[in-house]
């Protein structure tokens, strides 16, 4: 956080609780899983690391 601007940072952890939240539901809580769904995922976790890979850092 000391080295991302507040609304990568938000983002960033937004992005981690819906990626960790789907997969939890498709493991273990027997949440429908298609490939649209996974397909999603990935492209989440893709800005993920797009947000963190272009932030300035210090």
């Amino acid at each position: 956080m000391k080295s991302l601007p507040i609304g990568t940072a938000y983002a960033v952890w937004v992005g981690i609780g819906v990626v960790g939240t789907t997969i939890a539901g498709m493991l273990f809580l027997g949440e429908p899983t298609n490939l649209l769904k996974v397909i999603c995922v990935l492209l989440v976790m893709a800005g993920i690391i797009g947000l963190k890979v272009s932030s300035p850092s210090d």
